[in-house]
């Protein structure tokens, strides 16, 4: 009996232990999953139970058990001494109890380590979701640049395209000037070689010539008639271009015929009428004076222009004057009436040279200093072609077939251009500084050019070599447009000085034959008559000479 109730005792205990076991089990999983202070007072909470119902059931089941143990124990010390293999049952669940224990205790520990780990891993879990949501955040940034650079890419790559087809245009048009340039190389040794046999040609007329010249010679000494002989063959009575008017061989000019206080604040542009005697001059008080150099006397005064007069020309049949000023337009007067005709507008900066077609005297040119090169229909009077240039251009002349312009520019080129197409001929560097002043030939086949390098060059106008190269101590160009000029017999060159000295060389001989004193002001502009005499000469100061 006594060995009954021992049993009966032991296995509430295990139950109780059981049921603490399975409590504190719930608590640790409690733990783990909680905050600490919480967990604290959860276990706290759960033993303050299972003290309060291990009391309760002790205290219920306490009378039962006194109760049961007074037989049990009564038999039981009967039976005990017959029974000493309960002696050993109990012996060895009091042997299973510590093993329950001690597995209790292992078990606790292992909760214990797996609560400890089961909290490192939530830490570990929560730092990794930290690192996800970075790199989420860094994912959609990611993409977000992806899309941005694949915008970019197509960007690149329809610009890419469009340089791709860009080039090929390019490419093709490259080999269309290709041929085009071959085409002209051709033809250009073609003209060449035709420009070589003409030459030839010349050069047997010429012997021809000089041979005729050397018998009419020989006949003139024989006979004495010299002066027949000077009518047939040298030439000082010959036609101009037109055909019907005559001019006279031109002479070197020793004296001063007269000096005339032409304008107030100097005369920068002065030149003869066609085959005439008289001269045309502008001046910085925005006055165009027509004078006889015969007598000195002032023929007709044009008015109407608002900047200083800078270049003049005049048709051929003398009717029209156009002026180029400062105050960026030409002015185009009719003579007859002396009133303007057209005021020629476009350029954007002031108008420093004018030249008319030798042909028609429909078409002007002038040149500006906002690097442009206009061409004027003076009867509809408009500009029909501009020309964009690298450099400004300070003087301008149109050949003898009207058809190309020569331009001389501040860089110092002399710039050939077609005037249909507006487009550059040819080009060579004349002057070492800027040109200064061009003229043309008579017969338009030498260009003279003056610059600030104090040079004055004949070049051929064909191939653009130069002929002559002249030149004199003292002799300085006055200013941006100082104007030399080109005898009517195509034999001599006059130029202006800074000194007020005209100095005039012989073509022929490249050397000076007269140096002419009479100004006191830089000369600025010089122009020979087209019947061989006067030559005419104005500086600064306004006054203009006339020297025969």
């Amino acid at each position: 009996m006594k060995c009954w109730v021992s049993y009966v005792s032991f296995m509430h205990e295990l139950k109780t232990l059981s049921d603490l076991g399975e409590a504190f089990i719930l608590v640790f999983i409690f733990l783990g999953w909680s905050q600490d202070k919480v967990a604290v007072d959860a276990i706290k909470h759960a033993l303050k139970a299972l003290r309060k119902r291990h009391l309760l059931e002790e205290g219920a089941h306490a009378p039962a058990i006194v109760a049961l143990s007074k037989p049990i124990i009564s038999q039981t010390e009967c039976i005990f001494e017959n029974g000493s293999e309960w002696k050993d049952k109990a012996e060895n669940l009091e042997v299973e109890l510590q093993q329950c224990y001690k597995a209790q205790a292992r078990l606790s520990e292992q909760l214990v380590v797996e609560v400890a780990e089961c909290r490192a891993s939530k830490a570990l879990v929560q730092e990794k979701e930290a690192i996800i949501s970075d790199l989420q955040h860094d994912l959609t940034k990611s993409r977000d640049e992806c899309l941005q650079l694949k915008v970019i890419v197509e960007e690149k790559t329809k610009a890419l395209e469009l340089v791709m087809s860009e080039n090929q245009e390019l490419k093709a048009q490259l080999q269309q000037m290709t041929m085009k340039v071959k085409n002209v190389e051709a033809e250009n040794k073609m003209l060449i070689d035709r420009w070589m046999l003409q030459k030839m040609q010349e050069a047997e007329h010429l012997n021809e010539a000089n041979a005729f010249y050397q018998d009419i010679r020989d006949q003139l000494k024989a006979s004495g008639i010299a002066q027949l002989a000077r009518q047939q063959v040298d030439g000082v009575v010959r036609r101009s271009e037109e055909g019907a008017q005559y001019f006279g061989e031109s002479t070197v000019p020793t004296t001063c015929k007269h000096k005339i206080r032409a304008h107030e604040g100097g005369c920068a542009a002065i030149l003869f009428e066609y085959n005439s005697g008289n001269l045309i001059s502008g001046g910085h008080d925005r006055t165009v004076k027509m004078w006889d150099t015969n007598t000195g006397s002032l023929i007709r005064t044009l008015h109407g222009c608002v900047g200083s007069i800078l270049d003049l020309t005049v048709t051929h049949d003398n009717r029209s004057v156009i002026a180029a000023s400062s105050s960026n337009n030409l002015c185009v007067w009719d003579v007859n009436s002396g009133r303007i005709r057209h005021t020629l507008t476009g350029h954007i900066d002031k108008v420093c040279a004018v030249d008319v077609s030798k042909i028609s005297g429909r078409h002007v040119a002038s040149a500006a200093y906002d690097r442009t090169i206009k061409v004027w229909d003076l009867q509809k009077g408009y500009c029909t072609e501009t020309i964009i240039c690298h450099s400004n251009c300070n003087a301008l002349c149109f050949s003898t077939d009207g058809q190309t312009i020569c331009s001389g520019h501040v860089d110092g080129n002399l710039r050939l251009w077609d005037i249909q197409t507006g487009k550059l001929l040819s080009e060579v560097a004349a002057h070492s500084l800027a040109i200064t002043s061009i003229s043309l030939s008579r017969n338009g086949s030498i260009v003279l050019t003056s610059g600030r390098d104090n040079l004055h060059n004949l070049f051929d106008m064909q191939s653009l070599e130069v002929c002559g190269t002249l030149r004199a101590n003292g002799n300085r160009v006055a200013s941006n447009w100082s104007r030399s000029c080109i005898s009517a017999d195509d034999s001599y060159v006059a130029a202006g000085s800074a000194d007020g000295s005209v100095h005039i060389w012989s073509i022929l001989k490249a050397e000076i034959v007269s140096t002419l004193k009479e100004h006191t002001a830089p000369v600025l502009s010089c122009s020979w008559s087209g019947l061989g005499k006067p030559l005419s000469s104005s500086d600064k100061s306004g006054i203009v000479c006339t020297w025969t």
